[in-house]
C-alpha cells in the first residue's frame, strides 16, 4: 500500500471512530451559540482536537515537514502575535512548516497551521505573510471543517465523513481531495463550492482585522493576492494555494477595498522575515548551493536587496554550503558586531565554530545567551546539541527534557535526546526516547518494539518498567486503532 493511499484509508477512518463515538447534543430556544461553536452538534472541540493530533501525526510521519529551531522559533512567534489578537480562540495553535517550493498553507482542527516554505520564497515582506497566517487562523477559529459538517447535517454519518475526509484530503493534496469530493455523495456540488466561499470571504474579513489589531500593514492581503494573479493568470498548474484558496478578480477588489477603510500608516518590514526567507532560500528550497551564493551576490553587487544584513546573512550561509568556511564567518561575526543577540546570526555562528572543533567556544557563547533567553527554543537546542559534541551529554539531557516539556509536538529534541542517552551509554533510556519520537509519527508498531528493548535493558528500577509496561500498553492500543482504520 503507497503512503498516500494508507494516509487517506486513515482520515477517512479516523473520521469513522470518532463520528461513531459523537452523541448528538441541542440547544435550547434561548441559548443560540456563536459562529464559532455553530458546529458543535456535529463536532465538538473535544473531537477537533482528538482528530487534529491524529491527522498531525500523519503529516509527520508522511510529509517534509522541516524540523529547523529558528524558523520554528519565529514562525511560532510571529503566529502567535496574531493569534494575541484574534477572537473566539478556543484551543491553542500550533504553527509548523513543510519543506515545499508549492505556495501553501493550511489549518485544520486542534488549531494546527501548516505554512509550505514555497510561500515565504513568493512574499516580499512579513504583512504579505501574517495575512496569510491570520486568514488560516480565522479558518481555525471560525471552526470552517466543523461548520461544513454542520451544513451536511441532513447527511449521513458515511457521508459526512467522506467529505471531512475529502476537505482535509483537498488541504493537504489538493488533486487527491478534489477527486475524493467528485465522488463523495452529499449536498449538490454548487451549494458545496458556495459554502466554501463563504468561508473564504469571512476568513478574508476576519483575518484582516487581525492583522491590522496585530499592528501589520492590511494592503499586505491584497497585495500578496494580486501578485498570486499576476504570475499565474495564464498558467494551466496554479499553485496549491489557489486550488484550495480560489482568487477571483472579485476577492482582490474587496481585499483592497477593505484595507482602504483603515487609516494609512507605514509598516516597516522586519529583518527576521527577510532573515528567515535566506535561510529557506539556501537551506531548503531548491537553489543549488553556487545558485543561493550568486543570488545574494547579486542582491548585494546591485543593491536590490530589502536589509543589506539580510543579503549578507544569506551569502554567509550559502558560503558554509560551499564549505567556504572563514569567509562565512568573518561575514557572520560582522553580523553579530551589530546585533550581538540575533538568533538567526548566533545559529550560524554556533555551526560554524563547531564545524572548526571551538566546541568550549561555542558553549560559552550559548550559555551566556540562556542567561538571557532561558526559553529559547534556537538556544536550547544549539547548546544540548554543542554539549553532544563535546562529550558532555549529560548536560544536554535535561536541556531537552524541558523542551520536550514546553512543545510536546517538536520531534527534534527527541532526536537528540535519543543521541544524548546513547552518548552516556543509558540505552534502555535511548530506546524509550526512540519509542517516543516514532509514536509522534504514528509508528506505534515500531514504537512497541523499541519499548521491548528499553524494558530488557532496564534493571532495578521498577518505576521505569511500570512507566515503560504503560506505555507498551497505549502504543498497542494506538497500533490497533490505527490497523481498525486501514
Amino acid at each position: 500500500m503507497s503512503k498516500f493511499t494508507s494516509t487517506k484509508s486513515l482520515l477517512a477512518g479516523a473520521l469513522s471512530l470518532i463520528f461513531c463515538a459523537t452523541a448528538p447534543l441541542s440547544f435550547a430556544n434561548n441559548d443560540l451559540p456563536d459562529l464559532g461553536t455553530a458546529a458543535v452538534n456535529t463536532f465538538s472541540l473535544e473531537k477537533e482536537t482528538v482528530f487534529g493530533d491524529a491527522y498531525m501525526r500523519v503529516i509527520r510521519s508522511s510529509a517534509p515537514m522541516l524540523n529547523d529551531p529558528v524558523l520554528s522559533q519565529y514562525l511560532t512567534e510571529l503566529g502567535n502575535k496574531l493569534v494575541a489578537h484574534a477572537t473566539g480562540v478556543k484551543t491553542p495553535f500550533y504553527f509548523f512548516l513543510l519543506r515545499n517550493d508549492e505556495i501553501n498553507a493550511f489549518a485544520f482542527f486542534g488549531g494546527h497551521v501548516g505554512v509550505h516554505t514555497g510561500l515565504f520564497l513568493n512574499a516580499d515582506n512579513e504583512s504579505q505573510i501574517a495575512s496569510v497566517l491570520g486568514h488560516e487562523i480565522t479558518h481555525v477559529t471560525q471552526r470552517h471543517l466543523a461548520r461544513s459538517l454542520e451544513a451536511q447535517n441532513k447527511s449521513s454519518t458515511a457521508t459526512m465523513v467522506g467529505m471531512l475526509g475529502a476537505i482535509l484530503l483537498t488541504i493537504a493534496a489538493p488533486q487527491a481531495g478534489m477527486a475524493a469530493l467528485a465522488t463523495t455523495q452529499a449536498l449538490s456540488t454548487q451549494a458545496k463550492i458556495n459554502y466554501t466561499r463563504l468561508h473564504e470571504k469571512e476568513a478574508d474579513r476576519i483575518g484582516m482585522q487581525i492583522l491590522v489589531d496585530a499592528g501589520f500593514d492590511p494592503n499586505g492581503a491584497s497585495d500578496f493576492f494580486a501578485k498570486l494573479a499576476t504570475r499565474y493568470r495564464f498558467t494551466s498548474k496554479p499553485p496549491q494555494m489557489l486550488l484550495t484558496h480560489p482568487l477571483p478578480e472579485s476577492r482582490i477588489t474587496d481585499a483592497r477595498n477593505r484595507a482602504a477603510q483603515y487609516p494609512h500608516r507605514y509598516v516597516p518590514d522586519n529583518i527576521d522575515f527577510q532573515l528567515a526567507k535566506a535561510r529557506i532560500q539556501v537551506r531548503f528550497s531548491s537553489y543549488s548551493d553556487e545558485a543561493a551564493l550568486s543570488l545574494f551576490e547579486t542582491q548585494l553587487a546591485k543593491k536590490t536587496y530589502a536589509f543589506k544584513n539580510a543579503a549578507l546573512y544569506g551569502k554567509a550561509l550559502a558560503l558554509f554550503k560551499t564549505e567556504r568556511f572563514k569567509e562565512s564567518e568573518t561575514i557572520i561575526d560582522s553580523l553579530l558586531k551589530e546585533d550581538k543577540n540575533n538568533l538567526f546570526y548566533l545559529d550560524t555562528k554556533t555551526d560554524l565554530l563547531l564545524q572548526r572543533e571551538a566546541n568550549s567556544e561555542a558553549i560559552a557563547l550559548l550559555e551566556t545567551q540562556k542567561r538571557l533567553k532561558p526559553t529559547s527554543q534556537v538556544i536550547n537546542i544549539n547548546l544540548a546539541n554543542a554539549y553532544i559534541e563535546s562529550n558532555q551529554a549529560e548536560k544536554a539531557i535535561p536541556l531537552l527534557e524541558d523542551q520536550i516539556f514546553l512543545d510536546k509536538q517538536n520531534q527534534l529534541p527527541f532526536f537528540l535526546l535519543s543521541d544524548a542517552y546513547k552518548k552516556t551509554g543509558n540505552q534502555a533510556m535511548e530506546h524509550f526516547v526512540k519509542a517516543e519520537s516514532m509514536a509522534l509519527g504514528a509508528d506505534y508498531k515500531g514504537a512497541v518494539d523499541q519499548l521491548n528493548f528499553a524494558y530488557r535493558l532496564t534493571e532495578d528500577n521498577p518505576l521505569q518498567l511500570a512507566r515503560i509496561e504503560a506505555r507498551i500498553r497505549q502504543f498497542k492500543q494506538s497500533e490497533k486503532a490505527l490497523d481498525e482504520l486501514k
